[in-house]
């Protein structure tokens, strides 16, 4: 049984359907990125796995224990790290870090001294007694995601865990949430953000409407769409017909006033291209590669692009 399983899980609010028979499994140890546009139906989904939110259908186990029925028991094993920063204002640091690590079970004790340890991981010790409220962004998504984590779940659950941080809260972000999978637990990471998901993800869950598009690791799932890489020269003077001729993997896509768009099988055909652009007498002025990446497979499985509108 693998650490979270959902299989043909549907809810919906009222008339409207927000999860139309969604699909996937995370393992322990593993990363597993929910990837799609505000609206898409990842908090909905996150809302299920947290015990939360009731569904309406489908079949939902969160480290063996089934839900509905085994719900107190699942709740004990998760940690959600929420979108909305989910502190108390008025409390210090370490004040909320005790509050949180005694509601998710622990002893006075073991808060007191898992709370420490959060404080010195999450670069926080020297602003443990002030209040939430004199911490910047980055600081109270670091304390977020410490209170989301201090018992040590075997489940983690993180909602756009580094919306609106600076780089250095990002980076330790990122760190702690690959130490989590490091460790055993089993990460559910929603975003919208393609270069978050190809970075810590091993797999992704592409969701788009309340359904799954597409599902498997980033390359898999770009290779599915059958994107090849391009390169894209401009050159001078405009290269004549029969130029790319001999080339192997290589087509030209577009060429016009001194611009053209090559596709390649393979990019290890760079070098070839711009040697016959040479020959052709262009005289290149610059160029540039372009990889398909997670975004150019959303927008091929979807018709539209990673966006950021509706709330889900």
């Amino acid at each position: 049984m693998p650490a979270v399983l959902v299989d043909g899980l549907t809810k919906r609010w009222g008339a409207r359907v927000a999860l139309r028979g969604v699909s996937f499994t995370v393992e322990r140890g593993e990363i597993v990125g929910l990837l799609g546009p505000n609206g898409a139906g990842k908090s909905t989904t996150l809302g299920v796995l947290a015990t939360q939110l009731p569904f309406d259908r489908g079949r939902v186990v969160i480290a063996d224990r089934e839900l509905p029925r085994d719900a107190g028991a699942a709740r004990r094993v998760v940690g959600l790290v929420p979108q909305q920063i989910a502190l108390y204002p008025t409390l210090s640091a370490e004040e909320n870090l005790r509050f949180f690590g005694r509601a998710a079970g622990l002893t006075a004790a073991a808060a007191a001294v898992a709370a420490a340890t959060a404080l010195a991981r999450f670069g926080l010790a020297e602003r443990a007694r002030e209040p939430i409220a004199r911490l910047s962004v980055g600081m109270r998504r670091r304390l977020n995601l410490a209170c989301g984590i201090l018992h040590a779940p075997a489940i983690v659950l993180l909602d756009e865990p580094v919306v609106g941080v600076d780089p250095q809260s990002r980076e330790r972000i990122f760190a702690a949430v690959q130490e989590l999978a490091r460790g055993g637990a089993a990460v559910v990471y929603s975003t919208h953000q393609m270069e978050e998901a190809e970075r810590l993800c091993g797999r992704i869950v592409l969701l788009d409407g309340g359904e799954v598009r597409a599902a498997g690791t980033p390359a898999a799932l770009v290779a599915a769409t059958g994107l090849v890489p391009h390169v894209r020269l401009r050159t001078i003077r405009s290269l004549g017909p029969g130029w790319l001729d001999g080339v192997a993997g290589a087509r030209v896509v577009t060429l016009a006033d001194g611009a053209c768009d090559v596709a390649l099988a393979d990019a290890s055909a760079v070098p070839a291209v711009l040697a016959a652009a040479d020959r052709g007498g262009g005289r290149l002025v610059e160029f540039q590669v372009v990889r398909p990446n997670l975004a150019d497979a959303f927008l091929a499985l979807t018709g539209h692009a990673l966006r950021d509108d509706d709330l889900a």
